[in-house]
C-alpha cells in the first residue's frame, strides 16, 4: 500500500525564492526527506528560453537538500515540473507533495489522494512527435500508476509530465547521426512534445488505441482527459507524476477531474471540484470553497478554428503576442474568478489533452476538519 500524501500550495515571492517551502518544513507540515514531487508556475516567458524554470528548480532542490538528509544527486531524481509563464493574474506558486508518516495518517476507507512518480527511458530528439516517444511515455505512466497503488485507470485523475522539446543543439545532434526531426521550429516543438506525451498518457490509460505517426497534432479526436503535459530544455526524458485516489491509504485529500469544453467553461472547473468530493450548491460561488481547495491544474489552448462560442478572436493571427500567452492569461482569469485565488496552475499547449479549444481540469480538495487551502482576507 502506498503512503498517504500531504499536499500544500506555497507562493513564490521572487524568481529564486523557495522560502515558503523551507517554512513548510521548519513548521513540521512535511519532512524534506518525504517530498516526492513538486508542480509549479514560474514567471518567465513560458517559451523555449524560459530559464526561470531552471532557477526555481535549483532553489527548491537546494532547500530540500539543506533541510533533509538526501544528497543533491538523490534530490535530482525528484520530479519537479515547472510551467513557465504567469500571464495575466496568474500568481507564481508551487504545489508540494510529500508522504506522511504512518503515525500521522488520518485513517479512512474512503478514496484518498495517492501519487506515483516515474521517469521514462531517454527520449531522443528524432523520437519527439513519433511513436517511440508515445510508447516510452505510456510505459512510464504505467510504472507510475503501479507505484501509486492504482490498478484501475478510472482512479487516475491527473497526469502531469515534463518532457524534452527540440533545441538547435538537439536538432544538430539528430542530424549528425543521420536522423530527421519532426520540426525544426523550436517553439512549435513545445506543442509537439506536449501533444505526443498526451497521446502516450491516453494509450496507457486505455482512452485510445495506439495512434499512428500521422495522428500526432492532426487527429484532434484523440486525447486524454487527465493529461497535463509541459516541456522544456532542462531534461532528456519524461518526468511523470500520476495523481489519483485509492482506498485504504488514508489522509485528508482527494482529487477529481473534468474537462473545459472551451476557454470560458467555468462549469468544467466547478465539476472537477465536485468530482474531488466537495459538496457545492447548484450555482456555486468562490466563497463556497471555504478554504478546501488546495489547487486546480488546467491545460488550455486557442481553439484551432479561431473562435470561442461562435465569436471570432485574433489570437492565432497576432504577430505581436503569441497565442500561448493570450490564452493562458484568459483561462487563468476565468479560473481565478472561479476559485477566488490567482495562484492556479494553468499551462498552455493542450493538443491531445482534452477537446480541441478546451482542456483537462484536475482539482485537489482538503476534506479534513480544518481545511488548509487559501482564503482571501
Amino acid at each position: 500500500m502506498p503512503d498517504a500524501i500531504e499536499v500544500r500550495k506555497v507562493p513564490i515571492h521572487s524568481v529564486s525564492d523557495a522560502s515558503e517551502l523551507a517554512k513548510l518544513i521548519d513548521d513540521g507540515v512535511m519532512e524534506a526527506d518525504r517530498i516526492i514531487a513538486i508542480i509549479g508556475k514560474t514567471e518567465g516567458n513560458g517559451g523555449v528560453n524560459d530559464y526561470t524554470r531552471i532557477i526555481a528548480d535549483r532553489a527548491f532542490r537546494e532547500v530540500i537538500v539543506e533541510k533533509g538528509s538526501r544528497t543533491m544527486e538523490e534530490v535530482r531524481q525528484i520530479p519537479i515540473v515547472w510551467s513557465g509563464g504567469t500571464d495575466g493574474v496568474i500568481s507564481p506558486h508551487a504545489t508540494v507533495f510529500a508522504t506522511v508518516p504512518e503515525d500521522r495518517v488520518e485513517k479512512t476507507d474512503e478514496p484518498r489522494l495517492t501519487v506515483g512518480i516515474a521517469m521514462s527511458e531517454p527520449i531522443l530528439p528524432e523520437e519527439i512527435g513519433r511513436r517511440p516517444m508515445i510508447e516510452k511515455v505510456a510505459a512510464g505512466v504505467k510504472d507510475a500508476m503501479a507505484r501509486a497503488g492504482i490498478t484501475d485507470p478510472a482512479d487516475v485523475h491527473y497526469v502531469q509530465t515534463k518532457t524534452p522539446l527540440l533545441t538547435i543543439d538537439t536538432i544538430r545532434d539528430a542530424k549528425s547521426r543521420g536522423k530527421s526531426v519532426w520540426t525544426e521550429d523550436t517553439l512549435r516543438s513545445m506543442d509537439l512534445s506536449n501533444g505526443t506525451t498526451g497521446l502516450g498518457i491516453a494509450v496507457a490509460l486505455g482512452e485510445i488505441d495506439m495512434p499512428s505517426d500521422e495522428d500526432v497534432l492532426k487527429n484532434r479526436d484523440l486525447f486524454s482527459s487527465v493529461a497535463s503535459c509541459s516541456s522544456g530544455v532542462e531534461l532528456d526524458r519524461a518526468q511523470i507524476v500520476v495523481v489519483g485516489n485509492a482506498r485504504g491509504v488514508g489522509g485528508r485529500y482527494r482529487i477529481g477531474h473534468s474537462v473545459m469544453q472551451d476557454a470560458l467553461d467555468q462549469d468544467g472547473i466547478w465539476q472537477a471540484i465536485r468530482d474531488a468530493g466537495l459538496k457545492l450548491p447548484e450555482n456555486p460561488h468562490p466563497k463556497d470553497i471555504d478554504g478546501r481547495l488546495v489547487n486546480v491544474f488546467l491545460k488550455c489552448e486557442a481553439s484551432p478554428d479561431g473562435t470561442v462560442r461562435g465569436r471570432r478572436n485574433a489570437m492565432l493571427d497576432d504577430s505581436d503576442v503569441h497565442w500561448h500567452r493570450q490564452i493562458k492569461a484568459c483561462v487563468g482569469g476565468v479560473t481565478a474568478a472561479v476559485t477566488g485565488d490567482p495562484a492556479v496552475f494553468v499551462s498552455v499547449s493542450a493538443v491531445h489533452q482534452g477537446p480541441a479549444g478546451g482542456g483537462p481540469v484536475a482539482a485537489i480538495v482538503d476534506l479534513g476538519d480544518e481545511p488548509t487551502g487559501y482564503r482571501h482576507r
